[in-house]
């Protein structure tokens, strides 16, 4: 049954099927996935004289009093009793049939929620059924009732009625279980069907609480077998693109010690470990799928470049792309000084790069000429030919989705191989995001920071203090430091963002007359925000005012001190990479997050963890558990990652097994291949690339 269409149901039309669609149920398994939000208790009448506000529940009795009233609404009130007590129900919306059908002396049974009213506890608009005097009144619902998650247009009964149906199906042709039955047993989890069927319709006895936190054995085994599914499906995106084979680039120590001795420093342990991992992975001809995590300020962009070297020194190219025009700005510059001096040429490509100039740069990459190209999404596109790429660096994974690396791994596809990747991200992944959004990948942590770096002290402070922070900003470019002011979204709007730091930057020009003050904001063009940003570089201003756009990548050790304005806006990762930007010296540094009262709880926990650690794992973790993993990996990484049951904060502790799961799967492609279409559909088609 697990592909029957949805239109083989009773009473599915067209326009049924089409708001079914909008819910992602196409088929009858689909229809059997689609899980209950809650669960309402209709297995028993409760006396009415047991009722509290807030109670949901069923109640039966006889109509004493009907009456339409007028006041600030006009409703019909009926007033009903049971022996114990009384309820008044109130309906707004009533038809002249209704109040004509609810006399005094009828009984009716009413389910709904329990309210302080005028004359009493009410129930607004409850669900309700007249019971003929005659007749034996019919028994109480035999399970917990399932409240759906629903869309315009679908009714919760209509909804019930459907799966009532799917469930009849399912008791003829029963779904395949994919888990073995040593795994469940062990684990003291519930058979597939028997899940399903428990989940739509729990018993009374079921643990209400543990079924709303999705802690239920019947929920966690559902939650095993998505956490599985995604796991699959990642694995095979790591296959194919392994099965394609690479560019087998032996080490190249000669070009690597030239570059090496004209460091001013010497490479820490973490970084020459990675490194080592890198260089292993590039000798040979199966495709390197490796993510490098390093916090703020650990030196991925020197291991990227020995990278780059080792694939240029095979005679091949290297690409670096970064998320922002001033990002691969930088890295163009830096690369520049690093490599130009050992006659290797760079190549620099971004929306900003216009006429004569971009077709030099456009001839140089398809020449080969240029052995390393440096530049934004501008990489994708379609003029863009490259000679012989065999190694595609993207940093700040998290800014890309997975359509956009491996549409850039196109780029130097030739019928047979495909492109090394090496991808790094400044933001630390907490290890289950790794485990499950990554696990296409190979990881590697620099957990290191290069000696001379002062751990940032940070403050919290209310905007009430305002004057205060102004003066330390002062104070601290009097000595010849440089400070950033952050400007922080607002309502969601980047018009807003940029004019609240045009209006910040103009206060703070008449509050600091002395001192030279810079703006950099994302709707200026590329050319004027980089012109301000190597200004402040070399030391040309004393204040940098921004928005956001500041948080990745910019590099001036000079900057000591950074104000950050309604931090309680941002998320953990993003406030410990704006931090990130001072402290990249020898110098004390603070950075002082002045946030506007009155916090919430979650922003009140997020600003102590700021202030508690400069560690960007426990920050990681802790973003976790505040924000989920969509805001904490970005929603462009998140296509794969809109799980249906599964929460990977709460399911952590079964990935190890999903782990172990996958690894007996990987010789049964018609497992996986089911799992896969029952859980991910076509949202999986990105692993057909």
């Amino acid at each position: 049954m697990s592909g029957k269409p949805i239109r083989e149901l009773k009473g599915v039309g067209t326009a049924l099927e089409l708001k079914l669609t909008r819910l992602g149920i196409l088929t009858l398994q689909d229809l059997l996935f689609h899980l209950p939000l809650r669960y309402q208790d209709r297995t028993h009448i409760r006396p009415m004289a047991s009722l509290q506000p807030g109670d949901e529940g069923v109640v039966e009795g006889e109509v004493r009093l009907v009456d339409v009233v007028t006041g600030r609404r006009r409703s019909l009130l009926c007033r009903l009793q049971d022996g114990t007590g009384q309820l008044t129900l109130r309906f707004f919306h009533f038809s002249a049939g209704q109040k004509n059908a609810l006399k005094p002396g009828v009984r009716m049974r009413a389910f709904g929620e329990v309210r302080p009213g005028s004359a009493g506890l009410e129930m607004i608009h409850p669900e309700y059924q007249l019971l003929a005097s005659s007749q034996t009144p019919p028994l109480p619902e035999q399970a917990l009732t399932p409240v759906y998650p629903l869309t315009e247009g679908l009714t919760q009964p209509r909804l019930r009625n459907l799966i009532g149906q799917a469930l009849e199906q399912l008791s003829q042709a029963e779904l395949p279980d994919f888990l073995p039955t040593e795994l469940r047993r062990s684990s003291a989890l519930p058979e597939l069907n028997q899940a399903l069927r428990y989940l739509h319709h729990p018993p009374p006895e079921a643990d209400q609480q543990a079924l709303l936190e999705g802690r239920h054995p019947a929920q966690r085994r559902l939650a095993l077998e998505e956490l599985l599914a995604h796991h699959l499906s990642l694995i095979r995106v790591r296959q194919r693109i392994q099965h394609q084979g690479s560019w087998s680039l032996p080490p190249a120590m000669d070009l690597q010690q030239a570059f090496l001795q004209r460091l001013p420093f010497a490479l820490t342990a973490a970084q020459q470990r990675v490194i080592a991992e890198i260089a292993q992975d590039l000798s040979t001809d199966v495709p390197m799928l490796r993510l490098v995590q390093g916090d703020v300020g650990s030196g991925k962009t020197l291991v990227a470049a020995l990278a780059a070297v080792q694939a240029i020194a095979a005679g091949y190219q290297a690409a670096i792309m970064a998320p922002t025009e001033i990002l691969a700005e930088q890295h163009f510059l830096a690369f520049s000084q690093w490599f130009e001096p050992l006659g290797i040429q760079v190549a620099w490509l971004a929306g900003k790069v216009k006429g004569k100039q971009r077709s030099q740069q456009l001839e140089s990459i398809s020449l080969g000429t240029a052995a390393l190209v440096v530049g934004t999404h501008a990489l994708f596109q379609d003029e863009v030919k490259f000679a012989r790429l065999a190694l595609v660096v993207i940093d700040e994974q998290h800014r890309f989705g997975v359509h956009q690396r491996l549409s850039l791994r196109e780029k130097g596809r030739d019928g047979i191989r495909v492109p090394h990747q090496l991808i790094m991200t400044a933001t630390p992944i907490p290890r289950t995001l790794t485990m499950s959004a990554y696990a296409d990948l190979d990881c590697s942590v620099i957990d290191e920071l290069p000696p001379g770096r002062t751990p940032v002290n940070t403050r919290v402070i209310s905007d009430t203090r305002r004057d205060e922070v102004v003066a330390r900003v002062r104070e601290a470019c009097a000595q010849g430091r440089q400070a950033y002011w952050v400007c922080t979204l607002i309502d969601e709007s980047e018009a807003l963002e940029c004019q609240a730091a045009e209006v910040t930057a103009e206060q703070l020009s008449l509050q600091l007359p002395e001192l030279r003050i810079g703006l950099v904001h994302g709707r200026m063009k590329a050319a004027e925000k980089a012109a301000v940003m190597v200004a402040f570089k070399a030391a040309e201003l004393d204040l940098l005012v921004a928005t956001t756009v500041i948080e990745v990548g910019v590099d001036v050790p000079n900057a000591s001190l950074m104000i950050i304005e309604n931090p309680e806006r941002l998320g953990l990762a993003q406030l410990h990479q704006l931090r990130g930007r001072v402290g990249r010296g020898s110098i004390e540094s603070f950075c002082v997050l002045m946030y506007h009262a009155p916090l919430s709880r979650q922003g009140r926990e997020r600003l102590q963890v700021m202030r508690e650690t400069t560690d960007g794992f426990r920050i990681a973790e802790k973003d976790l558990e505040l924000r989920g993993p969509g805001e904490v990996l970005g929603t462009r990484q998140t296509g794969m990652m809109q799980f249906r049951i599964a929460d990977l904060e709460r399911d952590a502790d079964l990935l190890p097994q999903v782990k172990i799961l996958a690894a007996n799967l990987s010789d049964r492609p018609q497992v996986t291949d089911a799992l896969i279409l029952r859980w991910m559909g076509s949202s999986e088609t990105y692993a057909q690339v």
